[in-house]
């Protein structure tokens, strides 16, 4: 039978193990989850004649700003567990070459239709009937 002074002494010793592994564990949780609060970057050489590359910045609550090939606006992910809805907001429509508007329609469509997401350290993917993978602006 454990005194009350060894329990007292258990309990410290659990109390510091479980402050010594905590950070990792909360780390580790963190590089499997949705990446909330952060930015990434579509996984794509950019097009002919233009450096941008499409990018969505996550907030903390879902809400998105959708940088693509050439226009801007904002949306939303709702998440639980691996399955993902994104609602597209109002999208600048900013001075696009018809390609690059076309490019970009098609990627919000191909957001719009992934189902489920995942991730496998920085890179995430976004699955429907067409895969979209980023990057996460880690820097």
């Amino acid at each position: 039978m454990i005194s009350f002074a060894g329990m007292v002494k258990l309990a410290g010793v659990a109390a510091l193990l479980f402050v010594a592994t905590a950070p990792n564990a909360l780390h580790a949780q963190a590089d499997d989850g949705f990446p909330f609060g952060m930015e990434m970057t579509l996984d794509v050489a950019p097009q002919p004649g233009s450096k941008r590359i499409p990018n969505l910045e996550i907030g903390d609550g879902g809400e998105v700003v959708l940088e693509l090939w050439c226009k801007g606006g904002k949306g939303q992910f709702s998440v639980a567990g691996n399955t993902v809805i994104f609602v597209a907001g109002a999208m600048e429509n900013r001075n696009c070459p018809a390609n690059r508007a076309q490019a970009d329609d098609e990627l919000i469509a191909a957001l719009t239709d992934a189902a489920t997401w995942k991730r496998q350290g920085d890179a995430i993917s976004f699955v429907g009937a067409r895969t979209l993978r980023f990057r996460l602006n880690t820097n």
